[in-house]
């Protein structure tokens, strides 16, 4: 019987694959893992000779590679695995930094600005010796992917979670309304009438999906913005109705005012982790306190 040339399938020949993918050369991805082209090169040859089946096309000169079919179909598993390798680098460090080590969180903007004050103030007054390190995308999809590989150990996201190794607590619940300008006579809008508006909407909003859907028909944008004040600015200026999650928007700012939607599903925000990974004291403590602070926020939230 022959054996399974499967076996000899290493990890280096995986990263090699997902370092030329990500890279389109042979030379780059050689500086990337820090090999010389040859070694790479090998590599890539050795996988080929292993799995049966050609996975990059080399079409010499300076045109970039390419993957084949085969090798796309390939490079998924790839770059599970090279996530996956990340991801334990990233416990060993955290397992042994202790209490002293760093906690890197992923947020966005509506969280940063109701949220993350209180929040700060209160986890860094419990582990002043923490190192915490913030990053802020628009689109929770990015995060996500971020908490997959390792770079983040949590991250604020919504609700539903992303396909993926991924666990997460509800940490509070953020109803949908209409912005209106200030001076505006529309009072208790059906959904219908609301349909009929020039919108104002996000960008990169997962829960918007599930908002849309209560509609029945199509809604008309005429802009998209992941800049909260940028939305609420152009609503006062008269271009569109807006039709956000009701933390999005400055409840302070008299040139705009929000109309109550209560039969449109709420954004509902939550904060993930990796399911596999091992979760340090540190980040249980963020978490906790993340409820904490979300849980006496919610009756604001939803009295506002």
């Amino acid at each position: 019987m022959e054996p399974d040339r499967w076996l000899g399938v290493e990890l280096r020949h995986f990263l090699a694959l997902e370092a030329v993918a990500r890279e389109g050369s042979f030379g780059k991805a050689a500086i990337a893992l820090g090999y010389t082209q040859s070694a790479v090169s090998q590599q890539i040859a050795m996988l080929e000779r292993h799995v049966g089946q050609k996975l990059v096309e080399r079409p010499g000169g300076p045109r970039p590679v390419s993957l084949t079919e085969a090798g796309r179909l390939l490079l998924t598993h790839a770059e599970a695995i090279a996530a996956r390798v990340a991801a334990a680098q990233a416990d060993l460090n955290a397992l042994g930094d202790g209490e002293a080590g760093a906690l890197r969180v992923g947020v966005f903007q509506s969280v940063g600005q109701r949220i993350l004050p209180e929040l700060m103030r209160r986890f860094v007054r419990q582990w002043p010796k923490v190192e915490l390190t913030l990053t802020e995308s628009a689109d929770d999809r990015e995060l996500f992917s971020l908490v997959e590989r390792g770079e983040l150990d949590l991250s604020f996201c919504d609700l539903p979670l992303e396909e993926g190794p991924f666990d997460a607590v509800e940490l509070l619940r953020d109803p949908y309304v209409l912005v209106i300008p200030a001076d505006s006579r529309l009072d208790h809008p059906s959904l219908r009438e609301i349909a009929q508006l020039d919108l104002i909407g996000h960008k990169h909003c997962r829960t918007l999906v599930r908002v849309e859907a209560a509609f029945r028909q199509p809604l008309h944008y005429v802009f998209q913005s992941d800049h909260n004040q940028t939305v609420q600015a152009l609503v006062a200026a008269g271009v569109g109705a807006a039709l956000v999650p009701r933390m999005t928007m400055d409840e302070h700012d008299d040139t705009t005012r929000m109309v109550e939607l209560p039969k449109l599903p709420p954004r509902m925000l939550a904060i993930a982790w990796h399911r596999d990974r091992y979760r340090t004291p540190v980040g249980r403590a963020f978490v906790e306190t993340a409820q904490t602070v979300c849980a006496e926020l919610q009756p604001q939230v939803l009295a506002a």
